[in-house]
C-alpha cells in the first residue's frame, strides 16, 4: 500500500496555504469536569485547568480543546446547551475563560472550545417559548410535527429509541440524541444568524477555534422521509441508512460561512468537525480549503488491534484528505470511546498505537489521560451518569469509564484531582499507580514516551508534517516518512501487530514504544510484538 501518488498534491497544497499552525499540531482534549478541580467541589473547572496549563506546555502540545463549558441542562455531559455565551457556574465565569486564554497564550498554547450547533437543551429559551406557543417564531427553529398516533417517521436516536418525543399538547419534536436535546432546524435563517454571533463572541474573547459537535448533522431531509436499511441503535452507530438525518449537502454552506468568519480575524482561527461517516472521501469534503480546517475521521479510533485495518485506514485517510489539499487529523481516543489500553488489550499495545499515530503526516489529537496509559475505569452502577446507561436500562455501560477524573499526585486526596474526595465520578482504587508525579521523569513511563515523541515531531520535519508511503507485510506496518524540504535522511516507522518478533532494517533507533526494545545491530533491529519504533534506515 502506498501514498506516493498523492505526494505532489500534498506539497502543492502546503505551498498554496502557507505554514498554518494547525496543519501538524498536537491538540490535547480536556474533558473539563474530569481534568482538574480548582475550587474543591469535586468537579473539574477552569481554575483547575489554568493551574495545570504548565503541565500541558511541558508535554509539548500546541493547543488544548475544552469540552462544553456552557450553562447546560446536564442531560448529556454539557452537550445540551441552555446559553451559548455563558459559562456554567460549576466551571467558572466568562472572565475565567478570558484568563485561561491569556495564560495559555503566554505559554505558547492555543485554546479551542466545543460548540454544539445540532441541538440545544430543552431548557433553552427558544425551546421553552416553542413549547408555550406553537405559533411563535422560536417554534420554527426546531423540528415540530403535528399531533398523531405514531411518530412522524422511523428515525432513531443515536442513544437508542425513537428520535421523536411528544410535547404536552401532543406535538412531536425531533431529537437525534436525548429527549432533552431537541434538534435545531438549520433551514431557518435565524438559527444560522445566532450562531454567527456566538462564534464572534468567543473569538473576540481570544479563543483560537472550535471543535464542532455533530458537524455532519444539522440539516435533515425536508420531506421527513423514512431512513432505509437496518439501523443499529448504538452510540454513533450511523451508516448509510441514516441518509435522511446526516450528511445533507446543504450542511457545507454552513461550514463555508463559518470559515469566512474565521478568516475575517487577523489571528488564525480554526475549526475541527466531528464527522463520523464511514466513507472517508465524504469526510474529506468537510476539510476543503473554504470549509473546516480539520475533519475528524474515526475509523482508526474504531479499528481493532489489526495491522491490515490500521494500514488500510491510514492510506485511505491520507488519500481522502490529500484530494482536497487538507491535513489528515488522527485520533485514537476521546470522551466517547473506551480507553485504548482496554480496547487493545494492554498498555504495551496502546503505546505502540500512539507512537504510530504521532508519526503520521497531519495533526494528532490526544485525549487527557491517554499519555498516562489510563485503562477504562470501572464505575459502580449507582454512580453512573451517562444517559446511554440509563436509557438502555443498564444494558450498555456508556462512556463514564473514560471520563473518570485525572490522577495527578499519587499521595494526595482524590489523587490530586480535587481537595474534596466526593467527586462527580469516583476514581478506581488503583488510580494512584498512573499519577503524573509517578511517571514524570521516569524514562520508562508512558508519559515520558509521549513527551519524547512530541519533542521529536518538533525536531524532525519528516514526523507529523512529512510525506508518507505505507506498506503492509503480514502483521507489520511500515511507514516511510520524507520531509517536505527534501531532507535526504528519511524516517521509517515500524509497527509489529503480530505475535512473533521480526527483523527489520535500521541503522539508528530514534524512539521505541516499549522500554525493553533493543537498538540496531549490523544494520537491523529485532522488532518485538506489540511494538512501534521510529528509525533511520
Amino acid at each position: 500500500m502506498s501514498a506516493e501518488p498523492i505526494e505532489d498534491m500534498c506539497l502543492n497544497a502546503l505551498v498554496a496555504t502557507g505554514e498554518q499552525w494547525w496543519r501538524d499540531a498536537v491538540i490535547y482534549q480536556v474533558y473539563l469536569r474530569s481534568f482538574a478541580d480548582g475550587n474543591g467541589d469535586g468537579i473539574g473547572d477552569f481554575a483547575g485547568l489554568r493551574a495545570r496549563l504548565p503541565y500541558l506546555a511541558s508535554l509539548g502540545v500546541d493547543a488544548v480543546w475544552v469540552t462544553p463549558h456552557y450553562v447546560s441542562g446536564g442531560a448529556d455531559g454539557g452537550y445540551d446547551v441552555i446559553d451559548y455565551t455563558a459559562v456554567d457556574p460549576a466551571y467558572g465565569t466568562v472572565e475565567d475563560v478570558r484568563a485561561l486564554v491569556a495564560d495559555a497564550h503566554d505559554l505558547g498554547l492555543r485554546v479551542l472550545l466545543d460548540i454544539v450547533p445540532n441541538h440545544t437543551s430543552d431548557q433553552h429559551e427558544w425551546f421553552q417559548r416553542a413549547l408555550a406557543d406553537p405559533t411563535s417564531p422560536e417554534a420554527a427553529r426546531y423540528h415540530f410535527m403535528p399531533p398523531s398516533e405514531s411518530p412522524p417517521n422511523n428515525w432513531q436516536s443515536m442513544f437508542g429509541g425513537p428520535a421523536w418525543s411528544r410535547t404536552p399538547d401532543g406535538r412531536w419534536y425531533l431529537h437525534l440524541f436525548t429527549p432533552q436535546q431537541p434538534d435545531l432546524n438549520w433551514d431557518n435563517p435565524a438559527v444560522a444568524d445566532d450562531f454567527d454571533r456566538t462564534l464572534r463572541f468567543w473569538f473576540d474573547l481570544g479563543v483560537d477555534g472550535f471543535r464542532v459537535d455533530v458537524a455532519y448533522g444539522l440539516f435533515k431531509d425536508p420531506a421527513y422521509r423514512d431512513n432505509t436499511g437496518d439501523y443499529s441503535p448504538t452510540l454513533f452507530g450511523h451508516g448509510p441508512e441514516q441518509v435522511m438525518t446526516t450528511n445533507q449537502a446543504r450542511v457545507h454552506r454552513i461550514w463555508r460561512r463559518w470559515r469566512a468568519i474565521c478568516d475575517s480575524y487577523p489571528s488564525e482561527k480554526m475549526l475541527v468537525g466531528e464527522v463520523s461517516l464511514a466513507d472517508l472521501t465524504q469526510v474529506g469534503l468537510y476539510a476543503r480549503p473554504d470549509e473546516m480546517h480539520h475533519a475528524f475521521q474515526f475509523r482508526l479510533l474504531k479499528s481493532d488491534w489489526d495491522a491490515a485495518a490500521f494500514a488500510s485506514t491510514i492510506t485511505e485517510a491520507l488519500d481522502a484528505f490529500a484530494a482536497v489539499g487538507a491535513p489528515a487529523p488522527w485520533v485514537l481516543g476521546n470522551h466517547d470511546k473506551a480507553r485504548q489500553v482496554t480496547r487493545y488489550g494492554s498498555e504495551r499495545r496502546a503505546r505502540a498505537a500512539a507512537l504510530l499515530m504521532l508519526a503520521l503526516p497531519g495533526s494528532a489529537y490526544l485525549y487527557a489521560g491517554e499519555e498516562l496509559g489510563l485503562p477504562e475505569g470501572t464505575v459502580p452502577d449507582p454512580a453512573r451518569r451517562d444517559p446511554i446507561f440509563h436509557r438502555s436500562g443498564g444494558r450498555r455501560l456508556g462512556r463514564d469509564g473514560c471520563r473518570i477524573p485525572m490522577p495527578w499526585e499519587s499521595s494526595a486526596p482524590a489523587v490530586g484531582f480535587s481537595a474534596s474526595t466526593q467527586l462527580w465520578l469516583p476514581q478506581p482504587a488503583d488510580w494512584a499507580d498512573y499519577a503524573v508525579d509517578r511517571q514524570d521523569g521516569d524514562p520508562t513511563s508512558t508519559l515520558t514516551m509521549y513527551q519524547q515523541a512530541i519533542l521529536l515531531r518538533d525536531l524532525h520535519q519528516a514526523l507529523g508534517s512529512g510525506l508518507a508511503s505505507v506498506t503492509l507485510d503480514g502483521d507489520v506496518i511500515r511507514v516511510d516518512l520524507i520531509a517536505r524540504d527534501g531532507d535526504p535522511d528519511p524516517i521509517t516507522v515500524w509497527t509489529n501487530m503480530g505475535s512473533s518478533p521480526v527483523s527489520v532494517p535500521a541503522h539508528r533507533l530514534l524512539l521505541a514504544s516499549s522500554p525493553d526494545a533493543g537498538g540496531p545491530a549490523g544494520g537491523r533491529l529485532t522488532l518485538d510484538p506489540d511494538t512501534t519504533v521510529w528509525t533511520r534506515v
